[in-house]
């Protein structure tokens, strides 16, 4: 080894020479030695940014940013951020790698800049010499297939979040940094977003300036094919869609929209937006999306909803939802998720108030509108107190307090054996905890009081507070107390913080129901599963299975993992036919009668092998069934319309 001692000492001492030594030019520091200051709360000294994005080129699905970006006089550098922790993500989820081409210059002279050795989002640009403001010219690239990232552009419509393509000033509260938008659009494309101020020339479409936090939460929708209905009380439904007959809507659906609007309101209260915009996208060829905003809120659905609004209902439960968020996420929210800026990271301990809380509140209000139908809800809260019973074995070890951790440690991203390691459970388990925190509160006060009254007391918009209005745990407790003296503290941490807990079935069965299992799907999970042409048997076999034969979603311990039937594996043949859902489901009514395992050829890889599955109890499926039937019960009450 000594021999290469010598050669790499003076290679060494070559990289280690001055700039100046080795290219007759003038050393200059890094960049990157720059410290990114803290966000302080005081304004951009610079003026208003403008953020010009050419979203035209939708055939190669680019778009193309110019950003002007002034700064105060005698500025020597600049430190610009890409967003990171995006609000609604739960993590860190900014796209940086999508940035390319990236350009500074001012005056017309090209500016040198370095990206942080640390911290890939932030850019340092030296402005030593430099006259007037800042231009940054760069493209945003979208993604043109699902296995790069979410796809935000086709030929017929966008779905532009301006977080993606732009920079901000790093050291001031992203609400004290101005900003004008402009976005050009293809030729004949109709645009909607909550921003204010819209104008128009040709297909350049400006907004009045903003704030960018304001700007960040102000997505923009556009598309060839486009129609909007009013919903009243200054809600709009704008849709986009593939072809214009995707965008017929009844009378009487629209009305159950607008239905929704006023249920609403009249559980939370005072609305924190002065006007809402539903920006849906009825397309498969945009990434799916449910993202929460103050004023709007960025939905996708499948094509034909509008078409077949009966069929599609088990699919709009995220309507409700993202419009709960309004005041449960973005008026009232977790103070630790109220950052000041998009590079300090938020701290989700309390999604399972923040999402849990309101994907009961979903449940709820879309059997009180009729946005779903009550068998659908009830089908969906099956669903949930099926799995979190027998096909969610990881609540043994993982609290529901430990998956609000999820976004940042899994990163959304697929598991081999997800129902032992969980997910984001902090939304349906929490949401039944909720229910059985409504039962609790309805059996102490006698059915006077209920969640509905907690809702109206901590989320509707104060004069007090008009604007965001945070909480901590210590403030949901005491709000709750307020309307039903309760140890509530003790309930949480058995419930949230505790793993280990029997199913969270108490709030059903004190509302009057009881959990019970069928041979046959109820309707929601029966029309997930021919939308999504698959066979779910997590309650039965342990797997989810599609079409060709491939298993997905193995439940931990279940018969079939313990035959080895695991993701990756095709069922071929089953009792040596070959494999359809139909047949598969055949064998299983024909072990549960003869008690002989059922015989299934599987391949993983290039290796053939049939095993045995020794598992008898046939198909089952969750329900949910009234304890006492005939008799109205506290779910049918607390599903009930309250509106008039």
């Amino acid at each position: 080894m000594r021999e290469w001692i010598a050669p790499i000492a003076a290679l060494a001492v070559t990289f280690a020479m001055p700039l100046q030594a080795q290219t007759g030019t003038v050393a200059q520091p890094p960049l990157a030695a720059t410290p990114i200051p803290p966000a302080a709360n005081t304004p951009w000294p610079g003026g208003t940014m403008a953020l010009d994005v050419d979203a035209s080129d939708v055939l190669r699905g680019i778009y193309k940013v110019t950003q002007t970006i002034p700064v105060a006089t005698g500025t020597q550098r600049l430190t610009l951020l890409f967003p990171e922790w995006l609000p609604g993500n739960h993590a860190p989820r900014g796209p940086v790698a999508e940035l390319v081409g990236l350009e500074f210059s001012a005056g017309g002279r090209a500016l040198r800049w370095e990206r942080d050795r640390v911290d890939v989002h932030a850019f340092h640009v030296d402005l030593a010499g430099a006259n007037g403001p800042v231009v940054a010219r760069f493209v945003h690239t979208s993604p043109l297939r699902s296995g790069e990232g979410r796809v935000t552009m086709t030929p017929e419509m966008l779905n532009l979040q301006w977080e993606k393509m732009s920079l901000y000033p790093a050291g001031h509260h992203v609400s004290r940094i101005g900003v004008t938008p402009t976005v050009t659009l293809p030729a004949g494309w109709n645009v909607a977003s909550a921003l204010s101020g819209r104008t128009r020339k040709g297909d350049t479409v400006t907004w009045a300036s903003t704030d960018y936090e304001t700007l960040v939460d102000s997505p923009v929708f556009a598309g060839l094919f486009y129609r909007q209905w009013p919903l009243g009380k200054a809600v709009q439904l704008n849709a986009f869609a593939d072809t214009p007959a995707q965008l017929s809507l009844r009378e009487s659906d629209r009305a159950t929209m607008s239905k929704l609007v006023d249920e609403a309101e009249v559980t939370f209260g005072a609305p924190p937006y002065d006007r809402y915009e539903f920006l849906v996208a009825l397309t498969a060829r945009l990434g799916e999306i449910g993202l929460e905003h103050l004023q709007s809120t960025e939905i996708r659905l499948e094509q034909r909803t509008f078409l077949q609004w009966d069929q599609m209902a088990w699919d709009r439960n995220v309507i409700p939802h993202e419009l709960v968020h309004a005041w449960n996420g973005k008026y009232r929210r977790p103070a630790r998720m109220a950052t000041p800026d998009y590079r300090m990271p938020m701290q989700g301990d309390l999604l399972w108030v923040y999402e849990g809380q309101t994907h009961f509140w979903g449940w709820v209000l879309a059997a009180r509108s009729g946005v779903q139908s009550k068998d659908i809800v009830l089908g969906m809260i099956a669903q949930a107190a099926g799995q979190f019973a027998v096909a969610t074995p990881g609540r043994a070890w993982r609290p529901v307090a430990d998956t609000t951790r999820d976004p940042v440690a899994a990163a959304r991203k697929p598991k081999p054996y997800p129902s032992y390691a969980r997910g984001e459970d902090y939304y349906r388990e929490a949401a039944l905890v909720w229910l059985e925190a409504d039962q609790v509160i309805r059996q102490g006060t006698g059915g006077t009081r209920g969640l509905d009254d907690f809702a109206r007391a901590f989320f509707a918009r104060s004069t007090a507070h008009p604007g965001l209005h945070t909480y901590e745990r210590a403030d949901v407790i005491s709000a709750l107390n307020a309307v039903h003296p309760y140890d509530w503290d003790r309930f949480f941490r058995e419930r949230i913080d505790s793993a280990g807990r029997s199913a969270p079935l108490a709030g059903i069965e004190t509302a009057g129901y009881r959990l019970v299992w069928k041979s046959q799907p109820n309707p929601y999970e029966a029309a997930r599963m021919d939308q999504q042409r698959e066979l779910d048997l997590s309650y039965s076999l342990g797997f989810t299975v599609d079409g060709s034969g491939e298993v997905s979603k193995p439940v931990w311990d279940s018969p079939a993992f313990r035959a080895g039937i695991v993701t990756g594996t095709t069922i071929v043949a089953v009792d040596t036919i070959a494999f359809t859902m139909e047949g598969l489901k055949l064998a299983l009514e024909r072990a549960r009668q003869d008690k002989r395992p059922i015989q299934l050829l599987i391949r993983r890889d290039n290796r053939f092998t049939t095993v045995p599955v020794s598992y008898f109890a046939g198909l089952r499926w969750p329900w949910l069934e009234p304890a006492t039937p005939g008799r109205e019960a506290g779910l049918d009450r607390l599903l009930a319309p309250r509106s008039r």
